[in-house]
């Protein structure tokens, strides 16, 4: 199992009644325990609990307990002879209300509410035999977006098999990066109320989504049009609040698949996430491994890391700005010029894909000279210096 496939599994078992006697074998199984390993625990054959838990040796230790005994519980499974002898390397207490648990190699351990353990997947990964467990835990909330999209584009297929052909591909990805946006900016103050976008969809679409397709297609259609156009464009008074977005992300047509309940489902699930947890640095790896067959389900796996993004970008020529803005200090002309020297460098990617790698540069460039105006005491400063900074696309 890779990482979207674990957190989808997880994430349904959150979903589901908590059952205290078949959590910790439907946890093991979400991780990619075969049938056969689950059978053996469950007769005790291999299970060397002593604590009336499961303990799976050198891998986990875990039980459920009555509400409010979870942190002693876990304290008991650290403690236990059983741990040890096993080589156990997480341990795991939960009620069905709470959720605590450790790495016990590392020392890290994590609290939460028990419908929210699945944000923390990526705690878990080792489990499954994942050892690029850095990468994908500062991910995890990107792998469970992408799941979810995923999900609503298979759907999507089904009801639109003309949408999956290669003529066609385009106006999918050009419909997703919609959708993306649209899920950014309801929870990252671009609309002007939190979660605009799903609960317009939820409240103005019928529930057999007979008519989502419409819907979302006159949304599209007012965020391709200034204000003072939509009168005479005829926009309905429900889709007048959403703010018209330059750039030309809606100006290309409305076109939209048609949406079964299912996918509509998905669609509001999706909006349900929490986006502003959610790196936009990977906006454009969303798209392709959900859009394209041989690389779909792969986020996490594929795409280039911010860590090794500035592998490249540092040594080319960040960590030189750096050092130039430690050796300005607080000097008021040295932070100056050194502003102006940012102002002016390019950033050109030839074959830039997603564009993470400008993303990327773009953001530690506005970081550093954030720094700068902190230090001249213009932390309030808006805008670039001229000439203006560029960052080449193409």
């Amino acid at each position: 199992m890779n990482a979207v496939e674990i957190e989808e599994a997880v994430s349904a078992l959150a979903e589901q009644p908590f059952d205290p006697a078949a959590f910790p074998y439907a946890f093991l199984e979400a991780f990619g325990n075969k049938a056969t390993t689950l059978k053996r625990l469950r007769a005790g054959g291999t299970n060397k609990s002593d604590l009336g838990g499961v303990l799976q040796t050198n891998n986990i230790h875990l039980a459920t307990c009555p509400v409010g005994a979870v942190t002693a519980t876990l304290a008991a499974l650290k403690a236990s002879p059983a741990t040890t002898r096993a080589k156990a390397k997480f341990i795991l207490a939960t009620d069905g209300v709470d959720l605590e648990a450790e790495d016990l190699l590392s020392g890290e351990t994590i609290a939460c509410a028990y419908p929210d353990f699945p944000d923390h997947f990526g705690f878990f990964l080792p489990l499954a035999g994942i050892t690029t467990v850095k990468q994908i835990r500062e991910s995890a909330f990107d792998i469970k977006a992408t799941g979810r999209l995923n999900r609503l584009y298979v759907e999507l297929l089904k009801d639109n098999p003309d949408w999956g052909a290669a003529d066609r591909r385009g106006d999918m990805n050009h419909f997703l990066a919609r959708l993306i946006f649209c899920f950014f900016a309801e929870d990252t103050d671009i609309f002007p109320v939190r979660g605009l976008f799903t609960k317009t969809i939820d409240q103005m679409s019928a529930r057999d989504a007979a008519d989502t397709h419409a819907i979302i297609g006159e949304l599209f259609r007012a965020m391709n049009l200034p204000y003072g156009q939509r009168a005479a464009a005829k926009i309905p008074r429900w889709a007048d609040a959403f703010p018209y977005v330059n750039g030309g992300l809606f100006a290309e047509g409305t076109a939209v698949p048609r949406f079964s309940k299912i996918a509509r489902t998905y669609l509001l699930h999706i909006g349900n996430l929490d986006w502003q947890k959610i790196n936009p640095d990977i906006f454009g790896s969303m798209i392709q491994a959900v859009a394209e067959d041989e690389e779909r389900g792969a986020l996490g796996m594929h795409y280039t890391s911010v860590p090794n993004i500035l592998k490249v970008l540092n040594p080319l020529f960040l960590d030189d700005l750096r050092a130039k803005l430690e050796e300005a200090g607080d000097n008021p002309r040295k932070l100056l010029n050194l502003r102006h020297r940012i102002a002016r460098i390019r950033v050109f990617d030839p074959a830039c894909g997603s564009g993470n790698f400008l993303v990327i540069a773009y953001k530690e460039l506005r970081a550093i000279k954030a720094e700068i105006n902190r230090r001249r005491g213009e932390a309030g400063r808006a805008g670039p210096d001229k000439p203006a900074q560029r960052l080449g696309m193409h």
